[in-house]
């Protein structure tokens, strides 16, 4: 199979985490036979320095004609110094927008062997979830400004049933495909616009008769997540929702660095880790690759190459299993991997199998 594919390495740790997930591809386009073409584009501070745009219209044409975005992560505490008006992080938000990835999908699991999380064990075991958050509506793409010299400020948010509809549904197949559970998590007690997805989500239940559908408020679903993560199996939810609780859900895994993306919509679907920059780590060797890896995954499956996908889950677990890890997730930091050391590891592990 052939596949070309738009690879955006970023900012801060961006290149390095991208560094091993195209090693670990490598080692899959060989073993099985396919061929992946990679273009390298510019976006976010590099791309501002460069061009003045976080991005530019080659990264946005190289995407579009592409099979898949494979993304790094973006920002830079330097940026606010060149942006003029434009951060580095506004060319994600464009690129969604171009796209028109409007649903973004975070798998939340646990590792056993990890001990980062300040949950318990006990709560922690077997917690598997995945969270759809609706990615291109709501309060970060309404109206925003400022009156009155500055001192009163405004964030609109706004939502229509299709742009509801269209997630939903993508939603609900999933749900019928895990455990036949959706929990929509909203704040229908204050919003509007929650209790529109409400309406709108509850007929296209009606489609759905074997999925038990469940509405809960944000505020009891951050507790829960917490309290008793196993409860979850798909959550629905909106952008700014979406965004804080998937962040939230990132103890559950130990660190940022082991969380991955898919964001799918009309156009070319994008794999991201969900972490950020971290541009203290920049040059280091410390950085986690395994949410870059595992969203690189997450895009083969997308492919429809699932023998794929799992080797690579397996691969990842086994590194972690075996101790082979960056020091975000180590207890003994002297007995941490470097980012090379697991990339080279997963690579291996493929190549034997």
């Amino acid at each position: 199979m052939k596949k070309n594919i738009t690879v955006i390495e970023g900012d801060g740790i961006g290149p390095e985490i991208i560094k091993q997930t195209i090693k670990i591809l490598n080692a899959i386009e060989k073993k099985y036979h396919h061929e992946f073409f990679y273009e390298i584009a510019p976006a976010g501070f590099s791309a501002v320095k460069k061009f003045g745009n976080p991005m530019p219209k080659k990264t946005i044409n190289s995407c579009l004609k592409s099979d898949a975005i494979l993304f790094g992560c973006i920002g830079d505490p330097e940026g606010d110094k060149y942006s003029n008006g434009m951060r580095p992080e506004d060319g994600l938000l464009k690129l969604r927008k171009e796209m028109d990835l409007y649903c973004n999908i975070r798998p939340i699991v646990s590792y056993p062997s990890i001990n980062k999380s300040p949950i318990k064990k006990n709560i922690l075991k077997k917690v598997n979830f995945v969270i759809y958050r609706e990615l291109t509506g709501g309060i970060y793409f309404g109206d925003k400004g400022r009156y009155e010299n500055g001192e009163l400020a405004y964030d609109h948010c706004i939502y229509s049933k299709n742009e509801i509809e269209r997630i939903g549904k993508i939603a609900f197949k999933a749900a019928s495909n895990r455990k036949k559970k959706i929990i929509v998590v909203d704040k229908a007690n204050v919003l509007e616009t929650s209790r529109l997805w409400r309406e709108v989500i509850s007929k296209i239940s009606y489609d759905y008769p074997d999925v038990n559908l469940e509405f809960i408020y944000v505020d009891h679903a951050a507790m829960q997540i917490i309290f008793n993560p196993r409860k979850f199996d798909v959550i629905l939810t909106d952008n700014m929702f979406g965004d804080i609780l998937s962040d939230e859900s990132s103890v559950i895994a130990g660190s940022l660095g082991l969380l991955p993306s898919a964001s799918i919509g009309k156009k070319t679907p994008l794999f991201e880790p969900i972490h950020g920059s971290y541009p203290q780590a920049k040059g280091k060797n410390i950085a986690n690759p395994l949410g870059s890896i595992l969203s690189s995954a997450m895009m083969l499956e997308y492919f429809g190459m699932h023998e794929e996908k799992n080797i690579i889950e397996k691969a990842v677990n086994n590194s972690i299993e075996n101790r082979i890890c960056t020091q975000d997730i180590m207890d003994n930091l002297y007995l941490s991997s470097t980012t090379d050391e697991v990339g080279d590891y997963i690579k291996k592990y493929i190549e034997n199998q």
